[in-house]
């Protein structure tokens, strides 16, 4: 990918984010970079922070790329792709960052054949530790799906997966950092409770969420098993697990993912 040209239509922290991991893994040059903001202000932020060409012609970035990444918001894409499709060269790959835009939706916004790819980041990004869900459409050929792959993985881990599950992104990677949030913060409360410093109490829960990421990620283990090896027979954490049980903290998890796909299922039929 390094001699590719990527143009971002749009600068926001997801596009910043997708621009410092391609410079930063060299998996593409700052000359290879362009990008466009809605106002000058942005657009001199990220010419001094990456290098990287800027302008305010959207035609002017979809010319010019081989990869193009839409980092607008949703409501924006249909103005953006009116803009641009007679710049977009039959080669471009389009690259849609943006909840409930489906491949359909691009493909007749076009109204003709393209290369496209749907895409669902999340906000662990921007410093380096995301997890993006990619979805290619029948145009994209192994080589080309690597390449989108390896533009990812420049900050954080990818998962190919098909359209029909892209609704279901949310609730397990898109939204999920807030409920993990919202442990941490009550994990926090109940050190405070106990006698804890709040900022000592702050660090020490997030670091125990962190290390029990890395644990699944890293041994392979069930996560069941790994909780096993922490519950001790009569122990103090296998108390905590009951209590958690009998306060369904699992069901509660599971039920509020089912109203996060719902509505983003709601949001892509808009």
């Amino acid at each position: 990918m390094n001699q590719k040209r990527i143009g971002f239509i749009g600068s926001g922290k997801m596009a910043r984010a997708m621009i410092a991991g391609l410079i930063g893994s060299k998996q593409a040059a700052p000359e290879n970079i362009m990008a466009s903001a809605a106002t000058q202000a942005t657009m001199k932020l990220v010419e001094k922070e990456y290098g990287i060409s800027v302008s305010q012609n959207n035609s002017e970035i979809a010319g010019y790329s081989d990869y193009l990444v839409l980092a607008v918001k949703p409501g924006l894409y249909e103005s953006i792709i009116s803009e641009i499709k007679p710049s977009v060269k039959a080669h471009t790959i389009i690259i849609s960052i943006a909840a409930g835009i489906s491949l359909e939706y691009i493909e007749n916004m076009f109204g003709r054949s393209i290369k496209a790819v749907r895409t669902m980041p999340n906000t662990p990004s921007l410093i380096g530790e995301g997890i993006s869900a990619i979805c290619p459409n029948r145009h994209i050929s192994h080589q080309e799906l690597d390449e989108v792959l390896a533009l990812f993985r420049c900050f954080g881990q990818a998962e190919v997966l098909e359209e029909a599950l892209m609704d279901a992104v949310p609730a397990v990677s898109g939204s999920s950092p807030a409920y993990v949030y919202m442990m941490i913060e009550a994990l926090a409360d109940g050190g405070v409770l106990q006698g804890i410093p709040r900022d000592k109490a702050y660090r020490m829960a997030a670091q125990a969420v962190l290390g029990a990421a890395k644990m699944v990620l890293e041994t392979g283990e069930h996560p069941a098993k790994l909780k096993d090896d922490v519950c001790t027979p009569g122990g103090a954490t296998i108390e905590a697990v009951a209590e958690l049980e009998k306060l369904q903290f699992r069901a509660a998890v599971i039920s509020a993912m089912e109203r996060c796909t719902a509505k983003s299922k709601i949001l892509s039929a808009e």
